[in-house]
């Protein structure tokens, strides 16, 4: 089972790491002013990644998918990227570089299948 790790960054700001069952860091969020604000990101990624439409921006004439969503991407190292977008737009999770689509794919899946039921953990500084 998947787990939301929430820590505190040395400026104060907050931030998640959601981890599969094996330890591996599958998304991370945005910086929070405030703790609440962090956990209300944790419960967007919860509620909106179960459902989320896959968009992938990486086929040419590729076809615009509805809020929320998954936004499939190559940055500028070529590599194969993420973000989940909730129902408003905004971004609530983005994802590591992979090498491949395919391994890309399966940190979606990933997060889909370990966000509902992923423990809530607060580290201390």
């Amino acid at each position: 089972m998947g787990k939301f790790e929430i820590h505190e960054t040395a400026s104060g700001a907050f931030r998640f790491n959601l981890k599969a069952g094996n330890g591996q860091i599958i998304a991370v969020s945005e910086s929070y002013s405030a703790l609440d604000g962090c956990k209300n990101g944790v419960e967007s990624v919860r509620k909106n990644a179960p459902a989320a439409a896959v968009e992938d921006q990486t086929v040419e004439g590729f076809a615009a998918c509805t809020h929320p969503k998954f936004e499939v991407y190559l940055d500028k190292a070529g590599e194969y990227r993420f973000r989940l977008k909730a129902r408003n737009g905004e971004i609530i999770a983005v994802g590591e570089g992979y090498k491949s689509k395919a391994s890309c794919l399966g940190g979606i899946r990933s997060i889909q299948e370990n966000a509902p039921d992923a423990s809530v953990v607060v580290t201390e500084k």
